[in-house]
C-alpha cells in the first residue's frame, strides 16, 4: 500500500523551483528510486501543473496518510 507519506518522501523539495506536470511529477519520483507502486499511484493524477505536494491529495484522496 502506498501512502503520501511514502510519496512525499520520493518527492521532497521537487517543487522548489515551481510547479511540475504529472508526468515531471512521475518522473522525478522514478529519478529518486521510488516503486512502482507509487509510480503507478501518482500516474492516477490528472493532467495539469502541480505548484505544491499539498496540490496532489486532492486528487489522490484514496491514498491514507500513514500505514
Amino acid at each position: 500500500m502506498v501512502t503520501r507519506t511514502e510519496i512525499a518522501d520520493y518527492l521532497d523539495g521537487a517543487f522548489t523551483a515551481g510547479g511540475l506536470t504529472r508526468r515531471q511529477i512521475i518522473a522525478v519520483a522514478d529519478q529518486r528510486g521510488a516503486p512502482e507502486q507509487v509510480l503507478d499511484t501518482l500516474g492516477l493524477l490528472p493532467e495539469g501543473t502541480y505548484a505544491h505536494l499539498r496540490t496532489l491529495w486532492p486528487h489522490l484522496r484514496e491514498v491514507p496518510r500513514s500505514v
